[in-house]
């Protein structure tokens, strides 16, 4: 098994494999294949295992066409998610605030509106962390018909 570093895949060199990242989530390995499937069955996106920088490792990456909708960084014990939401997804997401829960709520209050985004990092510790991240892809991405 690949040994982890501040909880992460940091080691550029060695690419981990499923198992790996399966092992490393642990007991909320189901909230990170609820997530995959969604991810799925939802949307066309196009999903690829990345490097992201050294200070952040591995992740697993869902783009569109000229556009990135969410990074996933497996951790030990849980996972983190990246998702940047632009100027216009913010103002859908504060009119529809009240359906995220109070750790993503929190998170994208105390985040500011950059020229590129509000960078909302994410860590799903539970159900209730999965849904409101959820919320927040369905506002980045028509879902397929």
């Amino acid at each position: 098994m690949i040994k982890l570093s501040y909880e992460r895949f940091l080691n550029r060199g060695i690419r981990p494999e499923t198992q790996d990242i399966e092992n490393v989530i642990g007991d909320k390995l189901s909230l990170w294949q609820d997530l995959h499937k969604h991810i799925e069955e939802k949307y066309n996106f196009f999903k690829e295992v990345k490097f992201f920088t050294k200070k952040y490792g591995w992740s697993i990456k869902y783009t569109k066409p000229g556009r990135t909708m969410l990074y996933l960084f497996p951790e030990h014990g849980a996972f983190s998610a990246l998702i940047v939401i632009g100027k216009k997804e913010s103002e859908v997401i504060n009119s529809i605030k009240d359906q995220l829960n109070e750790n993503v709520k929190s998170i994208f209050d105390n985040t500011e509106q950059l020229h590129d985004g509000r960078w909302l990092w994410i860590r799903i510790l539970s159900n209730s962390d999965l849904n409101s991240l959820k919320i927040l892809l369905s506002t980045k991405a028509k879902q397929k018909k």
